[in-house]
């Protein structure tokens, strides 16, 4: 939990905002929470991932190389902002399988990592961003309504069956948490059939699932040192497009640690294809 966590948006001492935004909906919906709260966004927004959308909503909006670490924060700091918010994906494979020409600020912070976990990575950005005056603010203090509620979400039960495995899949996602390797295990049977890494999410469901047949349970938790300003886990229509293309049965989410985007809509669809959503609690490790 940062400083920032639970700070009521109308006693911040800035009226302008910065996003920095990478894929999916996430920026955009932060954006618009944003604007409908009075505050002047401004979107740095990262070329060939953000959406289009954002240009509509951001007050001013600027397409950024993702390797252009020093346009980025000379761009947040010419419209005045002082807090910015990171949302939305920028996959790591971009670094291997794209030509990105980083430029000379990126190349100083990428050669003085101890690892290239996203964890150091985003700290790194982080504290870039500190030293030049901006800070880096908790990714739902415009939008609480993403958080994942605890409980069971749909109207189909898990079974006995289902819970054995979110049990088992908790533990097991939160020890890659903890080596900062992903956020998500696919489970079945009390075995793991696929573990996150840098493929992310949505084809960690497809290559697990592929393994498991019909009935496989995916999980999905915060990090034991997650910090809610840095890529925090998130759900949304894309995951359960994967869980139904490999028939999964169960999608365990954490609770109050999580972010579900589009959430009615998620609910519907996923009750309709007869796949359980449960917010986890989870429990002591």
């Amino acid at each position: 939990m940062t400083e920032d966590r639970g700070q009521r948006t109308e006693d911040r001492c800035q009226d302008i905002i910065g996003i920095i935004a990478g894929m999916g909906e996430l920026p955009v919906i932060i954006a618009r929470d944003a604007k409908e709260r009075g505050f002047k966004v401004i979107t740095a927004a990262i070329e060939n991932l953000a959406s289009f959308e954002l240009a509509e909503i951001s007050d001013e909006i600027k397409w950024i190389n993702v390797g252009k670490l020093g346009e980025l924060i000379n761009t947040l700091k010419s419209y005045g902002v002082k807090e910015t918010i990171m949302a939305g994906k920028v996959p790591k494979t971009i670094i291997y399988k794209s030509k990105v020409i980083p430029d000379l600020r990126a190349i100083k912070l990428f050669f003085s990592l101890k690892d290239k976990n996203d964890d150091s990575i985003l700290n790194a950005i982080t504290k870039e961003l500190k030293e030049e005056g901006i800070s880096v603010i908790d990714t739902v203090v415009f939008s609480p309504h993403l958080l994942t509620p605890e409980g069971l979400l749909t109207k189909i039960p898990l079974t006995q069956d289902e819970w054995n495995d979110i049990e088992f899949g908790y533990k097991i996602a939160k020890e890659i948490g903890k080596l900062d390797i992903g956020q998500t295990v696919v489970v079945k049977g009390q075995a793991v059939m696929a573990v996150e890494a840098i493929e992310g999410t949505d084809e960690t469901i497809i290559r697990g699932g592929n393994l498991a047949g019909e009935g496989s349970v995916v999980v999905k938790v915060s990090k034991p040192q997650q910090d809610m300003r840095l890529d925090v886990p998130a759900v949304g229509i894309d995951t359960l497009k994967s869980m139904i293309k490999v028939k999964a049965s169960a999608l365990a989410i954490e609770a109050n640690r999580s972010i579900i985007i589009n959430k009615e809509r998620l609910i519907k669809e996923a009750e309709e294809a007869g796949i359980s959503i449960v917010g986890y609690p989870g429990a002591p490790l």
